[in-house]
């Protein structure tokens, strides 16, 4: 009953629906009453008795706070709200009950504050704020606010901090940027403390723009920006941080910035920055696909292959619950060349040849195909063309993502560790559907692609790799191929196609 108490409770405003409810409690505990404060309560809840209800309901939280009566901690809370129970209406009925004669409600005040404390030690924060608040009481101090911090108890100890005044909440304030959190301070001081705190809105607003670009959603921080000078700067500053040339140009055109160094002035100091290039990858040759005649050039080349690596790119849509973009292009490396297909105008002008020829290469038993994280680009690629066969399944593929355990730092973290450098990701969330692609854009394409094969390649003939990654003196690559050929619906020559003979690609030629 203690736990039902609360929804028979309200005012005389209840809907048709409530006031059934009432009658029917009120039904239930006519014919069989069970004893107990509880009890009461819920009986002067429905017969509208509000002072003796209040009353019943002081000696329902004096019982919760002796302990003699087993309760969720909310409950205590919820009767005080409820009834509208103040410290005074406490003492009163303290001082006309049994209670009087226990040493503990001679100072109820003391007697409380002992309970609110339990809430503390027992780190149920919001609970002893609610109690403290509720009450008036504040004893406690700067150390009570650093612990519920500390606890990332952050509602707890900003109600706290709003109940105790403005000096703590600047401390709650200083504290947040300490430990730079600092949407925490912002959401704090817009409302309360823009005086005391000028800087923290700008703060919070750069440490917004610099997380953006991390992700390379530059064209979001572009429009977090709003043409605020002062933040554009900055995010020049990171994209000639990020090596990201074209956008420093591109924001100084259209914000009329001075003062920046141009993209080729800036490229020598970033030439010092360790990223890998498609010369230190061998790749000789990058060649866009975009009709017919290419695609065969590009087919033929590719089944003479024995690995090959595999990405493709979508333009992102940031617009919360959306789908995404189609995949735009998709990158095919072989030693010497990359081939970006632009999916978008060969689907829409010859999407049969386009399905044959890539049905041919994804399915092919002769050559091993390299990706990373690669089920995630295969489910995208069938969801924007959905219509076509060659997404549908594939043979020899090998995420490269499997064979290490450890994933953190994508794959230009693994490149770092297994070659020595990593990958400029500043690019990955660019426009893939602008035609056409800049340098940069289809640069970085490739590497994506091409980086594949050159990790492989290093897996199968340094076993020294592998030991400073996974402490193994070889890691057997060839466990992780895998194949998704369940399609019932093939054609002859699909048939014949998975009868060759898997191909034998030793360690040391891959």
């Amino acid at each position: 009953m203690l736990c039902s108490w609360n929804n028979v409770t309200g005012n005389l405003k209840a809907t048709k629906k409530f006031r059934a409810l009432q009658q029917e409690v009120h039904q239930v505990l006519c014919n069989s009453p069970q004893p107990g404060p509880a009890t009461f309560v819920a009986y002067s809840a429905t017969t509208g008795d509000s002072l003796e209800a209040k009353i019943i309901a002081v000696r329902l939280f004096l019982d919760i706070v002796e302990g003699s009566i087993d309760h969720d901690e909310r409950i205590a809370v919820k009767i005080l709200e409820v009834f509208d129970i103040k410290l005074t209406d406490i003492e009163k009925v303290a001082s006309q009950s049994k209670a009087k004669n226990d040493r503990r409600f001679h100072n109820v005040k003391a007697f409380l504050e002992q309970y609110i404390f339990g809430f503390i030690e027992s780190e149920s924060y919001m609970t002893a704020v609610n109690l403290l608040e509720h009450f008036s009481i504040r004893q406690s101090g700067e150390s009570f606010l650093v612990k519920m911090i500390e606890k990332k108890q952050f509602r707890a100890a900003e109600k706290w901090a709003t109940f105790m005044g403005k000096p703590m909440l600047s401390m709650l304030v200083q504290e947040y940027v300490d430990r730079n959190k600092l949407k925490n301070a912002y959401l704090i001081v817009k409302n309360n403390l823009q005086q005391e705190f000028p800087d923290v809105h700008h703060k919070y607003k750069e440490s917004a723009l610099k997380k953006l670009a991390e992700k390379a959603c530059w064209d979001v921080a572009e429009a977090k920006a709003n043409g605020d000078r002062q933040l554009v700067d900055y995010l020049v500053y990171l994209a000639m941080e990020a090596g990201y040339l074209e956008k420093v140009d591109e924001l100084c055109n259209r914000y009329s910035l001075e003062g920046f160094p141009k993209a080729q002035e800036h490229e020598a100091i970033f030439l010092q920055h360790c990223f890998l290039n498609l010369n230190e990858l061998g790749v000789e040759d990058i060649i866009w696909v975009d009709e017919l005649n290419g695609l065969g050039k590009a087919t033929c080349h590719i089944e003479g292959s024995k690995v090959v690596g595999l990405d493709c790119e979508w333009k992102p849509n940031y617009v919360k619950g959306s789908k995404p973009n189609k995949v735009s292009i998709m990158q095919i490396a072989s030693d010497k060349k990359v081939f970006i297909l632009d999916l978008i105008k060969l689907y829409n002008d010859v999407p049969d040849v386009l399905d044959n020829c890539l049905t041919h290469i994804l399915r092919s038993p002769r050559i091993l195909k390299l990706g990373y994280n690669f089920h995630c680009d295969v489910k995208q690629l069938a969801q924007s063309y959905g219509d076509l066969e060659c997404f549908k399944c594939y043979n020899m593929l090998l995420d490269i993502q499997n064979i290490f355990e450890d994933p953190r730092g994508g794959l230009s973290g693994l490149a770092e560790k297994i070659l020595g450098a990593g990958l400029n990701k500043t690019r990955r969330n660019s426009n893939w559907e602008q035609r056409p692609l800049s340098q940069n854009q289809l640069e970085y394409a490739a590497l994506d692609a091409a980086v594949l094969i050159q990790i492989f390649y290093r897996v199968c003939d340094h076993s020294h790799a592998a030991d400073a990654l996974d402490g193994h003196n070889k890691i057997e690559w060839k466990s992780y191929i895998v194949s998704h050929m369940d399609n019932p619906r093939k054609s002859r020559k699909e048939s014949r196609l998975r009868k060759e003979p898997e191909p034998e690609v030793k360690d040391n030629e891959a």
